[in-house]
């Protein structure tokens, strides 16, 4: 159970209701979502924004060169390309990582690029850029790597680029390494470690301009081959998938020889590039947890309107192979359907086959391609499962032995496989709601692992204050990656526990609900209405309300691993309503028999209730269609 917060924001809902065609609720929905705090509530809220958030589209998207370093980074990879200089894009093994490869090798090829693409094997590899990936590029005769999703914290494997006279740019979205220094003062600053490329482009960098920094790799390659084919043709994508066809810059395109002119002009194969990107760019943000506000929420709007005409035979073939419909691809699909499987190909096999599967020309070999994907995700949930379980078994003896929960969880279970640390942290800090860093055993000696944070937990921030215990890291503050001396494990655990100021009422998660609201107002085309909030997800949470004295009168426990529980419940009104709950059941069971006994579980269960068993819930209603029809069921996400 959560702590529940219900907002407090106010505006002029029935205003706002009236002005756009909403109801009330809705109008509340959208206020809790866009006022940050009561001072700027007349500003967040105001006509202009809320029209922005409900018709908003591809005009909101920030002009990519207030990014440092963006038109200087396209200048460099024009030239590179004119001098007909060997390109090698390095991007990452994870959604984002293939995601920004593809975005970036199909556009640089557009653009007449010699290009080719290599991902780092997870397990020899390693994270991102490395000093094998750069030896290696440099024996295949590469003069230039271009890096996406990755390189800012690259500054030893880039000085050794340099050092053979490799031209580098970087392209990546991750947080900055720095070092604090105190001034006179005693004031202490970050000071920022960039790597010594010929272009960094970041938008989490000091310098620039950039409006929005919580963008993913995708997005930022997408951005840079934007600029890079204005520089480079003339062509301005931004105009045209505004709906108005830009006409040629003169000033732009002067660079090119004429053996690459062709694509000058031909703005059909770029508008098409440029579409067929954004399907991937949203996938990625989904999959890389990125706030749906602000740019984000546009492009993965956009995304899903349009992947239902994709061209991308691999992408095609991946949705498919998981029997979904293409024209009701939601969010959901993205991060735990779609996602996953490309996923899996960098945690047990290799994440090229996921790129091979976007470049894939062949329907056939795509949807073999697919299906292996699809069942390597089948197997990495069975990993999982069994690596979630010894996690929890390490937890559980931990306390016995201590009596108490650490503050931060450090876990070493040298058995399970490197790649999914990352899937079992996460999954552990939901049950304990701690921040928690998994560590494996490395194939190349040491130790591997990952770690997932909460709220109140900025977990780089956290590990930069013990780097000196690591050979390497990186992340940002809810999620990190790190190596290290497996004799340093117990060292990192006893500093960020020592470290550690959060207090005993931060490791509560908190629900944020939206409103009060009686079941009864719930109805079908309020639901329906609640799709001009769309897309949901991480910044952009789905409704959620609150009601008290729900009564159960029947239950089922379904699904194959009986975790799932379908209900017969009654408000004060005597409306009968189903509901859903798809969360913990033998939490859900514990608090039942402690608040109302075994008996009365039983009973529940066997539809033989008086209605006495009443708890207050946060749900939010939703529609289930079955065999055409459409009703209403209540989703249960928390109780008390």
């Amino acid at each position: 159970m959560a702590k529940w917060m219900v907002a407090n924001k106010k505006a002029d809902f029935n205003r706002l209701s009236k002005e756009f065609g909403i109801r009330d609720i809705t109008a509340r929905l959208i206020a809790n979502r866009l006022i940050r705090s009561r001072e700027t509530e007349t500003i967040d809220c105001n006509d202009e924004a809320v029209r922005a958030y409900l018709e908003g589209g591809l005009e909101m998207l920030h002009d990519p060169r207030k990014m440092a370093d963006m038109e200087k980074g396209a200048q460099v990879m024009l030239d590179r390309i004119n001098a007909g200089a060997k390109i090698r894009v390095i991007g990452d093994y994870d959604v984002d990582g293939i995601c920004s490869s593809f975005i970036l090798t199909s556009g640089l090829r557009l653009l007449k690029g010699d290009v080719d693409c290599v991902l780092p094997d997870r397990v020899k590899d390693g994270y991102g850029l490395s000093i094998k990936l750069v030896d290696e590029a440099f024996e295949a005769g590469v003069d230039t790597i271009i890096t996406c999703d990755n390189g800012i914290a690259a500054a030893q494997q880039i000085a050794h680029a340099k050092e053979k006279g490799m031209t580098v740019v970087v392209t990546d979205h991750h947080e900055v390494p720095f070092e604090l220094e105190s001034d006179e003062s005693d004031l202490e600053a970050r000071i920022e470690i960039l790597p010594p490329a010929d272009a960094i482009i970041d938008p989490k960098r000091q310098e620039g301009d950039y409006p929005f920094k919580e963008i993913c790799g995708a997005v930022v390659a997408y951005k840079f081959i934007q600029v890079l084919a204005e520089l480079a043709t003339g062509y301005n994508a931004a105009q045209d998938l505004y709906g108005t066809r830009a006409g040629k810059n003169d000033k732009a395109g002067q660079n090119m020889p004429d053996a690459r002119a062709d694509i000058d002009g031909d703005y059909e194969k770029l508008a098409n590039y440029f579409k067929e990107m954004l399907i991937f760019a949203g996938i990625a943000t989904v999959c890389d947890v990125m706030e749906l506000k602000d740019e984000n929420r546009v492009i993965v709007k956009k995304s899903l309107e349009l992947i239902e005409g994709t061209r991308n035979l691999g992408l095609k073939a991946l949705i498919h192979q998981n029997s979904l419909d293409e024209s009701k691809i939601s969010c959901y699909h993205y991060g735990f359907v779609i996602g996953p499987c490309l996923n899996a190909t960098g945690r047990l096999d290799l994440a090229t086959r996921a790129l091979e599967l976007f470049f894939s020309d062949d329907e056939g070999k795509a949807a073999i391609t697919a299906a292996i994907l699809k069942q390597l995700n089948d197997n990495r949930k069975d990993m999982t499962k069994l690596g979630v379980d010894s996690a929890c078994e390490y937890v559980q003896k931990e306390i016995e032995e201590t009596g108490e929960l650490p503050k931060v969880l450090v876990i070493y279970l040298p058995e399970v496989h490197e790649s999914i640390a990352g899937i079992i942290a996460g999954k552990v800090k939901e049950k304990y709601y701690r921040p928690t860093i998994v560590l494996t055993k490395a194939a190349d000696s040491g130790v591997k692992g990952s770690g997932r944070s909460i709220e109140k937990f900025d977990m780089y921030e956290e590990l930069s204050k013990c780097k000196d215990l690591f050979t390497k890291f990186g992340g940002h503050k809810m999620a990190a990656g790190l190596s290290l001396p497996e004799e340093n494990i117990k060292e990192l655990r006893r500093r960020l526990n020592e470290n550690c100021k959060l207090s005993q009422g931060d490791f509560v998660p908190v629900l944020h609900v939206d409103m009060v609201m009686p079941l009864k107002y719930a109805s079908l085309d309020l639901v329906r209405e609640f799709e001009k909030l769309e897309p949901f997800g991480n910044g952009n949470a789905k409704p959620i309300f609150a009601q008290r004295d729900v009564a159960l009168l029947s239950g089922r426990i379904l699904g194959k691993n009986k975790n799932c529980g379908k209900y017969r419940v009654t408000d004060e009104g005597g409306l009968i309503y189903d509901m859903m709950y798809f969360g913990d059941m033998d939490k859900w069971h514990d608090y039942l028999r402690e608040k109302y006994g075994q008996k009365a579980v039983d009973d529940l269960y066997l539809g033989n209730t008086d209605g006495s068993m009443k708890v207050s819930i946060a749900y939010y209603p939703d529609i289930n269609s079955y065999q055409g029809r459409d009703s209403l069921q209540i989703v249960m996400n928390d109780y008390l």
